[in-house]
């Protein structure tokens, strides 16, 4: 699974290559904050959460070896106009449903990838996996940290799935600023990979990007089907 790293390096590349507003983003910080939400709750990014959720919902995923979200039921069930009249999806739930495009393509081009080689899932594919992300996730640039608001914090609360609760919210920006200094301390410029190989970082990326920016391109300019299922 892509880590937080790569969530914001995906967030940054957006934001420098397009202006907000063209993508429907009001409030920046928030859409950051939004691209975490699904894994707070899973329980391995922040530590001790108020509960707990199951990934097979936060994430709408079949429990599988690697799941691929279902990105489009996100949207039909939950990408609906915030309570204050604007007509507008909040920033957080735009930023949520960035994250499981992101989620749902570095998967599923994992598991062509598996099928394609004739390799079968196992705790050392596995392994390798979450080793590649890793170093692929310390050749990224990242500088974004969100900040806890109180438009964040009011956003979070009215998140349609489920309400992120304003302790959550700290902590999360606090792993969030740990994960942007680790990267530059431990930066990588000449990665290796075990499994996945130079061409798989080099494509699905910008797949995932092309995706994300479609999709915003559209809400923005008030197509009603902007989230689907692609």
């Amino acid at each position: 699974m892509p880590s937080w790293n790569i969530h914001t390096a995906h967030v940054e590349r957006l934001l420098r290559e397009e202006d907000p507003s063209a993508l429907g983003i009001a409030d920046v910080n928030a859409f950051l904050f939004g691209n975490l939400v699904p894994d707070i709750y899973v329980g391995y990014m922040v530590p001790n959460p108020t509960r707990k959720i199951e990934y097979r919902k936060t994430h709408f995923a079949d429990p599988s070896y690697v799941p691929e979200p279902r990105y489009g039921e996100f949207f039909e069930r939950h990408a609906v106009p915030s309570a204050d009249g604007d007509g507008r999806v909040s920033d957080v739930v735009l930023g949520a449903w960035a994250h499981l495009v992101a989620d749902h393509v570095y998967n599923a081009r994992f598991n062509r990838l598996l099928e394609r080689r004739g390799l079968k899932p196992g705790t050392q594919i596995r392994i390798r996996k979450q080793g590649d992300f890793n170093t692929f996730g310390r050749t990224l640039d990242i500088s974004m940290v969100p900040r806890v608001t109180p438009e964040l914090v009011a956003q979070c609360a009215a998140f349609p799935q489920y309400a992120v609760d304003e302790p959550d919210v700290r902590a999360t920006c606090e792993v969030m600023e740990q994960i942007v200094a680790d990267n530059a301390a431990q930066h990588v410029s000449d990665p290796t990979y075990s499994l996945l190989g130079d061409e798989y970082f080099a494509v699905v990326p910008g797949e995932v990007d092309a995706l994300v920016r479609e999709g915003l391109h559209e809400y923005a300019a008030g197509r009603p089907d902007w989230g689907r299922q692609r």
